[in-house]
């Protein structure tokens, strides 16, 4: 790799271009979604934020050299072969460790990865000293800074500062900018700080000695002066937030309020129905509810609902405990089932949702109180709704309302389209006065620090960059207490919890809704979100100075000579600058006058976003022009500025996958792929990166894809020329097979990547041949594109993986073809015998190897769960390898890990036709969609290294060779 075309840079092929422990970064990074606290995305939402765990393998794996270029030795010797892979499973081990949950801040363990990339640097650095810009680029006392042109929710940056990498963050995204800021550059400023606030009253003062090391002390000024903001924010509009009195009259019917009679209880919500004029004419003056669920509470032994009483043309609800007779119907609400919309509650004729649109478009659209819910000693309690609850609610007038319109989003915003086309239309009253009065607020908190500061006389810290740092912390806490506050936000009866607005990445109406007391402690509170919030704090640390700025990654110069690692907007599947304007309205109301030029436009930039959004762009085509054209040029702003020494690393989120005969495909992908490689990027490695809970892997009838897919990218030569389709092909076929191999296999010391992500990660070197070229030609001289290129990767891996191209019994030949004509079930005697013959065997014989059943002129392949527990290979005359790998997952299955190797110790020589059958099988059910099936040959192969260590405890005498561990 060079930066001009007369000097190259001397750059060790990287770990990332190698091999990764796949499986463990999946792991950790699955855990990850299970943690809430302690984890900085408690500081503020992002949508699609890619995990701590994942982020910091691959930044370091993108660090390190692999041992294959620094091992000294004759590499086709067998010792030096087994000291790179030692040497590459140390590198593993850190990567093991370093991904773990509870060693996010362990120095110990980040301390041997930072090691780990200081002696790769110094190794590089001496390689290139003779380098005419070796000063600037290869100074071994000093690692290159790091950059993330789309920071987006900032965990990339916050990885690589952990590692010990000057960080800097940008985005085009003020919210996206600020939430970098909080994470990344605030912090460093003030590590070690000690707290100045005063401690709240009641409190008791802590010990003279406090550990304030990192962002401790910050956390806990933040903490200090958010309870001074609630507490005068309960000052100003508590009063419209008052407790419930239960009286003898509300328990007269209700024993479950009988213990609460003369009590107040601490409302938790307010359960809100939307409300239209009936289109039946006899009711038109009527507001009917828009209910989609009666149930307020379907908690076992603590189930709620509302009953509606009608008289004439009024209404009251009425709240009971305990299972309703008619459940189904008591579900329903007034709706009118699934995909439709809702009957009128007093007539039941039909509410269509263009009628509801109508009425929304006109300002027709209300709402009636369903039920409050109250805080028990054991739980909830569902109280009934009385006109003084809904008199105070209707009281509140807000002294400021968010006028900015909500952006046209036609797939993930639908409120305009019923009447709430401007973001103050999202709250009631009292949620909008409740939220301006946090806001104005924030301003306060920031004259109030000033001046504890000033009376304290504390000259070792910059009092306007502090006060500065806790008002945009308490900013945040205002955006998520707007997140849990708007008529958005659902009411889950099930954990009898509120959902928040961003439940999922769209702004969609709802019908029914939860309107939280703020001040409560429960799920949506002020004090619930805020808590949360400080312990966030926890994960981030003291770290390397980070720096973040607003700009567009397409002509950003914040590049040059670092190292990237990046996670770009996915074509079209999340509108962030749309959704973002929910934040930023009261982002910028609480903080424009610290940051006013962040905060200059009316709303979050949307004209430069790169999104593939037919509704902004006028179409489909152009959309898609718009993305390629702008993704092409940002990325290659990287292939220019990012340091030669090191690849980039690209995420990609993989969710529009679909899986067809000619292999895995997506728009989106292609598109992006192309951008990449257009950019003047070659592409070393795809690594997918599996984000979901473990269990969802595969489900649904089909494969659920990896979420992230990590693109491993280095500066194509300058000098590089086209060739010709067929050249392109023969060098799939000479090149993908040890890649494959090295896959699956694991030879290089990695454990084997499952089948589920096989599709992806074989990607990588296919297109390393493709992309490294200037082009690809057709026949006729046009360029190939990577849709057809990738068709002919995919058609090389199942090639490879095809029984028929390797040396696997005419047996299992057959039971391939038949398995995959009919799966598990019957077909008739005389296919079965036609196809025997063709593959050399015969029906009788296949049966005899006791792998089908046949009889009464039918045929079946028997499951592995039907295979005998007595089998013992080495005594078995006729073990086709079909029968060998369906005993291994037979016995994995019931009897675990360890019985399945030594159940392999007595087949060593079978290990490599197992492995690859199992691809192969996993593969053809996959794109049949037989989940379960796939689900069988996925964990075998999840186990195999596991497996492999347990067959070599009993002491088998085959070789690693043998195992398909060929080191």
């Amino acid at each position: 790799m060079s930066n001009t075309k007369e000097h190259k840079i001397i750059s060790p092929k990287k770990l990332i271009e190698v091999a990764l422990p796949l499986d463990d970064i999946n792991a950790a990074a699955a855990r990850e979604k299970s943690i809430r606290h302690g984890h900085p995305s408690t500081l503020h939402l992002w949508w699609a934020r890619r995990p701590l765990a994942a982020a910091r393998a691959v930044i370091f794996a993108q660090m390190v050299n692999d041992p294959s270029e620094t091992v000294q030795g004759d590499k086709r010797l067998r010792e030096t072969q087994l000291k790179i892979t030692n040497e590459r499973e140390k590198l593993f081990d850190i990567i093991r460790e370093l991904v773990k949950w509870e060693n996010t801040n362990n120095e110990e363990v980040l301390n041997k990865a930072r090691e780990a990339i200081k002696e790769s640097w110094r190794y590089t650095c001496a390689l290139n000293k003779k380098h005419p810009q070796a000063d600037e680029l290869f100074n071994p006392e000093k690692l290159p800074a790091f950059h993330d042109p789309f920071a987006g929710g900032g965990a990339i940056p916050l990885e690589a500062q952990r590692l010990g990498l000057e960080s800097y963050a940008s985005d085009l995204n003020p919210v996206a900018v600020m939430i970098n800021k909080a994470m990344i550059e605030i912090p460093p400023k003030f590590a070690g700080q000690a707290p100045v606030g005063p401690v709240p009253a009641g409190e008791k003062q802590g010990k003279l000695v406090e550990d304030w090391s990192g962002a401790k002390g910050l956390a806990e000024d933040v903490r200090r002066y958010g309870y001074w903001v609630r507490e005068q924010a309960f000052k100003r509009i508590g009063h419209a937030y008052p407790q419930v009195l239960v009286t003898e009259g509300m328990a007269s019917e209700r024993e479950d309020l009988r213990p609460y009679v003369g009590e107040k209880l601490t409302v938790i919500a307010w359960l809100w129905a939307r409300t239209a004029k009936s289109p039946n004419p006899a009711f038109s003056h009527v507001d009917v509810p828009l209910v989609s669920s009666f149930v307020v509470s379907g908690k076992k032994g603590k189930e709620a609902w509302v009953e509606p009483i009608i008289s004439g043309d009024t209404y009251q609800f009425k709240v009971h405990t305990g299972k309703p007779d008619d459940l189904a119907k008591v579900k329903l609400g007034t709706s009118a089932g699934k995909w439709k919309a809702f009957n009128c509650l007093l007539s039941g004729s039909p509410i269509s949702y263009d009628y509801l649109k109508s009425e929304g478009q006109a300002g027709r659209m209300g709402e009636r109180l369903l039920s409050v819910v109250a805080e028990g000693k054991s739980g909830r309690v569902f109280i009934n709704p009385t006109d003084e609850m809904v008199n105070i609610a209707k009281s509140i007038t807000p002294s400021w309302k968010p006028s900015l319109d909500i952006n046209y989003h036609p797939r993930d915003i639908k409120t305009q389209i019923y009447g709430m086309t401007k973001y103050g239309d999202l709250f009631t009253n009292r949620q909008l006065e409740m939220l301006t009065v946090f806001s104005d607020l924030v301003a306060e908190v920031r004259e109030k620090v000033l001046v504890d500061l000033e009376s304290q006389n504390n000259q070792k810290v910059d009092a306007q960059k502090y006060a500065d740092a806790i008002s945009t912390y308490l900013a945040f806490i205002v955006e998520q207490v707007a997140n849990h506050s708007s008529t958005i936000c659902g009411w889950n009866s099930a954990n009898t919890q509120m959902r928040s607005v961003f439940a999922r990445q769209a702004l969609p109406m709802s019908w029914d809704y939860a309107e939280c007391n703020v001040f409560s402690n429960s799920s949506g509170s002020f004090n619930n979100l805020f808590e949360r919030m400080i312990k966030g704090f926890s994960s981030l640390g003291d770290g390397k100075v980070g720096n973040v700025e607003q700009a567009d990654a397409a002509c950003q110069k914040i590049s040059q000579f670092k190292v990237v690692s990046t996670d770009p907007p996915y074509y079209d599947n999340i509108g962030y600058a749309d959704l973002s304007d929910f934040f930023y309205v009261w982002m910028r109301r609480s903080l424009k006058s610290i940051y006013p030029e962040l905060f200059s436009t009316l709303a979050v930039p949307k004209t430069e976003e790169l999104v593939a959004t037919p509704y902004r762009h006028g179409s489909k085509e152009k959309a898609d022009s718009f993305f390629l054209d702008g993704m092409t040029n940002a990325i290659r702003s990287l292939a220019q500025q990012a340091h030669q020494a090191f690849p980039v690393s690209i995420y990609y989120a993989f969710k529009q996958s679909e899986s067809k005969n000619e292999g895995t495909s997506s728009t989106g992908w292609e598109t992006f792929l192309a951008a990449i490689i257009d950019a003047g990027f070659t592409i070393d490695g795809t690594w997918p990166v599996r984000t979901e809970k473990e269990g969802r892997a595969i489900g649904n009838g089909s494969n659920a894809l990896a979420s992230s897919v990590v693109l491993v990218c280095q500066k194509r030569q300058i000098d590089t020329n086209s060739v010709s389709r067929r050249q392109f092909q023969r060098e799939l076929r000479e090149e993908m097979p040890e890649a494959l191999e090295a896959m699956i296999g694991g030879s290089t010391g990695a454990s084997p990547i499952a089948p589920v992500d096989l599709a992806q990660a074989a990607i990588g070197p296919g297109m390393a041949i493709f992309s490294k070229y200037e082009a690809v030609l057709n026949q006729d001289g046009s360029k190939m594109s990577v849709h057809d290129a990738l068709i002919l990767i995919n058609r090389a891996i199942t090639d490879y993986l095809n029984p028929d191209s390797g040396n696997f019994d005419n047996d299992t030949l057959f039971c391939d073809d038949w398995f995959s004509q009919y799966g598990w079930g019957q077909g008739q005697f005389g296919e079965a015998d036609t196809l025997a013959r063709a593959k050399g065997t015969s029906v009788d014989g296949v049966r005899d190897a006791g792998v089908i059943e046949s009889g009464g002129g039918k045929v079946r392949l028997l499951k592995w769960s039907e295979y005998p527990t007595d089998w013992d290979p080495k005594t078995d005359t006729r073990t086709p390898v079909w029968e060998a790998c369906h005993q291994m997952i037979r016995v994995l299955n019931q009897q675990g890990e360890a019985e399945a190797g030594s159940l392999l110790a007595k087949m060593p020589e079978r290990g490599e036709q197992i492995r690859q059958l199992a691809y192969h099988l996993y593969t053809l059910c996959e794109r049949k969609k037989w989940a379960e099936e796939a689900r069988a040959y996925n964990e075998l192969i999840g186990s195999w290294h596991a497996i492999v260590a347990a067959s070599h405890e009993v002491g088998h005498r085959g070789t690693q060779s043998e195992l398909g561990l060929d080191f």
